[in-house]
């Protein structure tokens, strides 16, 4: 819960972020539209993809980083590859209340989960979420080892949204699974600290992302 008090005592650090914001929600249907991937097919839980910048020459997919030296440390962050050609690691959607193959929507909430091996504590190590407030560098974080599944105010900080951006999409942190949770609804950009790494955080600038079907096995 100390996210929750966090998020409510700081406001957004700009007008035109609460706008964007605002103006992405005030302007999409009030109906969730299906998500499509790059070949213009329906995004589906279940199946894996890549999420990819939309705009080529600005870094290559989302990944999982170390947040030290070791590679083999825990917990692992979320980052933005730097090689441009490299398509990141597959992950996947879990809409809230939903089988698998079912239709990924705007503006549901859902979790994110790589598929992918860590040296971390098996089962929640890939799950996304949003980490407490980083008061040296004023930034909220995402981080693994999140919860899937169980929507409610203990796992308020493990479920994010997609919303349609121009012909691309965003990740919104907006969670609607726990109606007596307060937060401020914010998109997901990228956070680039000093050692260069490209992190994944909650921010008025957001990352534009395209989704690709990663090949059946």
């Amino acid at each position: 819960m100390l996210l929750l008090t966090v998020l409510l005592s700081i406001t957004l650090s700009s007008a035109f972020a609460a706008r964007s914001l605002a103006e992405t929600l005030a302007t999409s249907s009030l109906t969730p539209l299906p998500v499509l991937d790059v070949n213009g097919k329906v995004v589906r839980s279940g199946s894996n993809y890549y999420v990819l910048p939309a705009v080529s020459g600005e870094g290559g997919g989302v990944a999982l980083a170390s947040l030290t030296k070791d590679s083999e440390s825990c917990p692992q962050t979320v980052v933005q590859d730097q090689d441009e050609i490299s398509q990141g690691i597959q992950l996947t959607f879990a809409p809230v209340n939903t089988k698998s193959g079912y239709t990924v929507r705007t503006f549901t909430d859902l979790n994110v989960r790589f598929v992918a091996d860590t040296p971390c504590e098996e089962g929640t190590a890939t799950v996304w979420k949003v980490e407490s407030y980083d008061d040296d560098v004023k930034q909220w974080f995402i981080g693994t080892g999140g919860i899937e599944g169980k929507p409610g105010p203990r796992t308020v900080e493990n479920w994010f949204k997609i919303a349609k951006f121009g012909g691309n999409y965003k990740i919104v942190y907006c969670p609607s699974v726990c109606k007596s949770c307060k937060v401020t609804c914010k998109d997901v950009g990228i956070y680039e600290d000093e050692d260069g790494k490209k992190r994944l955080a909650l921010s008025d600038d957001p990352m534009i992302v395209k989704f690709m079907k990663a090949p059946s096995h």
